[in-house]
């Protein structure tokens, strides 16, 4: 099943900005309860130093969920969310940017962490690629990617479960076009080769049916 990405159009990067909020809602419950922080903390676990200030850029950061789990688990951690949409980011904590991620206006090692939760697979490969190299440009001691698995079951998730969970219209359609444009492990580890990423590891969390990514640079402090 799914032998190739395959990328569609999603409605939230259309959406009116009512509809847009109840998918945004939706998103942040999917990762609550079924894996999406669990990933997140498994990643900074691995990277982020205990008891020390360290600076995170949070990229298609959306409503900031993300941002705020940080910030509960790493007190002395500042997340900067930065989105391309102004609807996506309202509840997000600051600081908060609007900006694109192909035209970010930071220089090189400009964060400790540049961090992508489910963002990376709403691009064809090449532009994966280009995303990647200029992450880790921005990174001073990690890139860290979170993202989809491409799988059946978590495909069929979203529709079976529609009246137990009351998702809403954008989560059923834009939930299942997520998972046929996202990677397999060896898939994105080959996208990190290209973008010329080092000390790079590549993980796949079940049953959250998520992929995860680290490609370091330096410690903290270095």
């Amino acid at each position: 099943m799914f032998p190739k990405r395959q990328i569609e159009p999603e409605l939230l990067d259309h959406a009116d900005p009512v509809e847009a909020r109840l998918n945004l809602a939706d998103l942040v419950r999917i990762n609550q309860r079924f894996g999406g922080h669990s990933v997140i903390r498994s990643l900074m676990a691995v990277a982020a130093p205990q008891n020390r200030p360290f600076t995170v850029l949070d990229v298609g950061a959306a409503s900031g969920d993300v941002a705020r789990l940080i910030q509960e688990l790493y007190p002395l951690a500042r997340v900067t969310s930065l989105d391309l949409h102004p609807v996506n980011l309202e509840a997000a904590p600051y600081p908060k940017l609007i900006a694109d991620a192909f035209r970010l206006p930071f220089c090189e090692n400009s964060f400790d962490f540049v961090l992508a939760s489910l963002f990376l697979h709403h691009f064809p490969d090449e532009q994966v690629v280009e995303l990647l190299r200029n992450f880790y440009r921005i990174a001073r001691s990690a890139l860290l990617i979170s993202d989809l698995e491409r799988h059946l079951l978590p495909y069929l998730f979203l529709p079976a479960t529609r009246y137990f969970f009351g998702w809403k219209r954008i989560t059923l359609h834009d939930g299942p076009i997520s998972v046929r444009a996202a990677f397999r492990r060896d898939e994105l580890l080959a996208l990190s080769e290209q973008a010329g990423l080092n000390q790079v590891q590549v993980a796949v969390h079940r049953p959250a049916f998520r992929i995860s990514l680290i490609a370091r640079k330096a410690p903290i402090g270095s």
